[in-house]
């Protein structure tokens, strides 16, 4: 059983975390990041999503971990894979990656207690001009959140940082879906919104965890959920891309707890 979690909460609800918290939540963090740094070679045309869902699987059962994503709300599956003009939660199945289809990976770990959380983008085989753009962007939209993150800020500037970089590029901020606390649990206090005013919000507190991952349309911003209950689809069929870190709070910045071990976060790496 999990230990019941430590710390003090604030009077939203964020959780504190204790120095040596740390140090649980980067074994949680790396191994997500390693296990999403060995499926990339699986992300060709031809591959059903089901097969790298079940390389996944197989993997976090084999490093003695637990997937916190299994039987999560009656989720039977070790990751989310959403392809193209899926914002997220996208099922795992038969239906077979295209050359040109990118696509989030998203996996959580639970490893000695502690929840590591984080995805990133995949394309198979040649990645097309737009995409390769919307993908940048996003990329570089999480990046800029994460350095708004230092005690001090507020969660509203980390959200204002994102959505102004975003709009500047001329693509969307998802509304639909957030960032979350997390540490002993999967889901806690806060939710951490991709847009939002400056000086907005709870502020932020050395010890806190909780995840970034804005989700950038090239089209609106609007989505809907398919009849599974769980695919979130862009309503105007626009693609979409995600990029997602755990990260806690230090005395002057951000520790980002999943960083790719390969230096493979960013699927142009080659």
């Amino acid at each position: 059983m999990n230990e019941e979690p430590r710390g003090r909460l604030t009077r939203d609800g964020i959780r504190i975390h204790e120095s040596e918290d740390f140090a649980g939540m980067r074994r949680a963090g790396a191994l997500a990041a390693r296990l999403l740094d060995e499926v990339a070679d699986l992300v060709i045309p031809g591959q059903a999503t089901a097969t790298i869902d079940d390389f996944i699987r197989n993997r976090i059962e084999e490093e003695g971990a637990t997937s916190a994503t299994i039987g999560y709300k009656g989720y039977q599956h070790a990751s989310c894979i959403s392809v193209n003009h899926v914002v997220c939660h996208g099922i795992p199945g038969a239906k077979t990656l295209k050359d040109g289809d990118i696509l989030n990976i998203d996996i959580t770990v639970i490893v000695d207690g502690w929840f590591g959380d984080t995805s990133r983008m995949y394309v198979a085989g040649k990645l097309s001009r737009k995409a390769e753009r919307l993908i940048q962007v996003t990329h570089d939209s999480l990046m800029i959140g994460i350095e708004a993150v230092k005690p001090g800020n507020t969660f509203g500037d980390i959200g204002n940082a994102i959505q102004a970089y975003v709009e500047s590029q001329r693509m969307s901020v998802v509304r639909d879906f957030c960032g979350h606390g997390l540490g002993r649990v999967f889901h806690a206090p806060p939710n951490v919104l991709h847009y939002g005013r400056a000086g907005t919000g709870p502020v932020l507190e050395e010890g806190m965890f909780f995840t970034i991952e804005p989700m950038v349309n090239l089209g609106r911003p609007e989505t809907k959920v398919l009849a599974d209950d769980w695919t979130a689809v862009t309503r105007d069929k626009s693609l979409s891309a995600q990029f997602e870190h755990s990260v806690g709070v230090t005395a002057d910045g951000a520790d980002i707890f999943t960083l790719s071990p390969g230096g493979l976060f960013h699927p142009t790496y080659g």
